[in-house]
C-alpha cells in the first residue's frame, strides 16, 4: 500500500519560509510527475507546483518566484520551500504522486501565514 506522508507546515509570519516534505513509500510503479496543491477554506483545490519526470518545473501564476518544487528520487520524496510567504498562502497543502498506472494524494499539512 503506498502512503505519502507531508511534513514541514506550520504558521509563520508574513515573508517568513517553510519547506514542506513528501515521502512516498510502499510499492509503486515508476513516478512521472510529483505535485503539490492546496486549497483554502471556501476555495477549489489549486495546482501550486508540478515537477515531471524530466523535472521541467511548472508553477502556479501566484507563486511568482517565491515556491521552489524539487524531487529526490533515491528517498522518493517531493519538496516545496516556500519563501515570501503572504497571508493569502494560507491553506492546507497537499502532496500528489501520479505513476504510470495510479495516482496518490497525501492527507494534507496546514500552512498558516499570519502575524
Amino acid at each position: 500500500q503506498v502512503q505519502l506522508v507531508e511534513s514541514g507546515g506550520g504558521l509563520v509570519q508574513p515573508g517568513g519560509s517553510l519547506r514542506l516534505s513528501c515521502a512516498a513509500s510502499g510499492r509503486m510503479s515508476e513516478i512521472n510527475a510529483a505535485a503539490w496543491y492546496r486549497q483554502a477554506p471556501g476555495k477549489q483545490r489549486e495546482l501550486v507546483a508540478v515537477i515531471p519526470r524530466g523535472l521541467s518545473t511548472h508553477y502556479g501564476g501566484f507563486v511568482k518566484g517565491r515556491f521552489t518544487i524539487s524531487r529526490d528520487n533515491v528517498k522518493n520524496t517531493v519538496y516545496l520551500q516556500m519563501n515570501s510567504l503572504k497571508p493569502e498562502d494560507t491553506a492546507t497543502y497537499y502532496c500528489n504522486i501520479v505513476t504510470t498506472d495510479n495516482r496518490y494524494w497525501g492527507q494534507g499539512t496546514q500552512v498558516t501565514v499570519s502575524s
